[in-house]
């Protein structure tokens, strides 16, 4: 466990080093904070449309940083060498792809944290009012990013960044299309159906009063059999794999 959170810091400091990764932190907080700014139904962006609006962003800047660093880490270590410094030192393969991941979802934590953070403050100080639920829908989207991240990691052990980058928006498509190819749980294929529709509850979130402890336990669940199963073909994969 030791050399897996190891290497989980050295993904992190990584991350931090890199400039694409507070690009896009910034961008996303600039923007959070420009929404309220916005014109809606001539009275100022109502809180429910802030809601709406900030998660969408938070959501679409942790996607993007998971395709930033996971897509490339593994083939860009392999591609310099790095991979085997790591290897030789008693590190078994998959803990250092279980490292690497967790080290992105580290990552993802803080950028996450700090991206709700920014939306809660600014909420609470245009409308006056402490908007708890949005970190129902902050955790959510971490977790969705994090799962991401795992799907890219598997890929990365045995293709290029850009197929990565290619296969993980596919797979993110094909996840959330359930309901529209199949109309709904009475379609026989349904239960069989990849999805990670449990994850979007920005409506709920954004024009109710969030989920239940029972769905936020579901949520937990469905992260961890994804992430499970992702890693695991991601070890299985790098230990097959010539470096």
């Amino acid at each position: 466990m030791g050399r897996v959170l190891a290497i989980a810091v050295s993904v992190v400091s990584d991350a931090i080093r890199r400039r694409i990764l507070w690009v896009v932190v910034l961008f996303a907080l600039v923007l959070v904070a420009v929404v309220p700014m916005l014109p809606s139904y001539g009275q100022g962006v109502i809180e429910a449309v802030y809601r709406e609006v900030a998660l969408a962003l938070v959501y679409v800047a942790a996607i993007v940083i998971a395709l930033v660093l996971a897509a490339s880490r593994i083939p860009s270590e392999v591609e310099r060498r790095t991979v085997y410094t790591v290897l030789v030192r008693n590190v078994r393969r998959w803990e250092y792809v279980v490292g690497t991941w967790l080290g992105i979802t580290l990552t993802l934590a803080v950028a996450s944290v700090v991206f709700g953070a920014i939306v809660f403050a600014t909420g609470w100080l245009v409308y006056g009012e402490p908007m708890w639920t949005l970190g129902q829908g902050v955790l959510s989207i971490w977790m969705e990013a994090a799962v991401v991240a795992a799907f890219c990691v598997a890929v990365s052990t045995v293709a290029s960044p850009v197929i990565v980058a290619v296969s993980a928006l596919a797979f993110l498509f094909l996840t959330h299309v359930r309901t529209d190819l199949l109309g709904g749980p009475s379609n026989p294929l349904w239960a069989f159906y990849p999805s990670l529709d449990v994850f979007n509850i920005i409506a709920p979130v954004a024009h109710g009063s969030g989920v239940t402890a029972a769905y936020l336990g579901v949520m937990t669940f469905t992260f961890a059999g994804w992430a499970g199963a992702l890693l695991v073909l991601a070890a299985i994969a790098f230990a097959r794999r010539d470096v």
